[in-house]
């Protein structure tokens, strides 16, 4: 194996921080999935407690308030919010520690995966208009040429662990 150079020295430090980031990302991905979960709990306690004081009094503002709002963020912000984030945090970190211990099948899987996940971030994009997509989606992009160029050198003049 040739003597690493600079630039790959670099190009390394690089992807590693990028890669620590994105477990970082999905850390973050999984405590928000876990928080959605609770949040619906706690919306539907609420929901419990509305209809409590509407019996009480049906024409209290508030409570008819949360009646009609509560509803619609269950839809929105449910299970599946939670179980997209939840999974996406884990998917991640499986592959951050496969690259990060040098496994040949973390590579083209890391690929693959970001790059589906860039499909569907430009997906929400189109109605969102989120900057933090963008982001993401940047940071995405440059991870997926790190893990490229890293798989590349690594598979030439390295042995991968099993």
């Amino acid at each position: 194996m040739p003597q690493e150079t600079q630039r790959e020295k670099i190009i390394h430090r690089v992807f590693v921080w990028g890669v620590l980031l994105k477990a970082f990302d999905g850390v973050l991905e999984i405590l928000g999935g876990i928080a959605l979960l609770f949040t619906g709990a706690l919306t539907e306690l609420a929901m419990t407690l509305v209809r409590d004081e509407l019996i009480e009094d049906p024409h209290d503002f508030l409570a008819t308030y949360f009646q009609h709002a509560l509803p619609s963020f269950l839809a929105h912000s449910g299970w599946f919010a939670a179980a997209y984030l939840f999974s996406h945090g884990v998917i991640k970190i499986v592959l951050v520690i496969g690259l990060l211990r040098d496994r040949l099948w973390a590579y083209p899987s890391a690929i693959i995966v970001f790059t589906l996940f860039i499909i569907y971030q430009i997906y929400r994009y189109a109605f969102t208009h989120s900057l933090f997509l963008i982001f993401f989606t940047a940071l995405d992009l440059v991870v997926i040429w790190l893990t490229w160029h890293e798989y590349r050198y690594f598979k030439k003049y390295r042995v991968f662990a099993q």
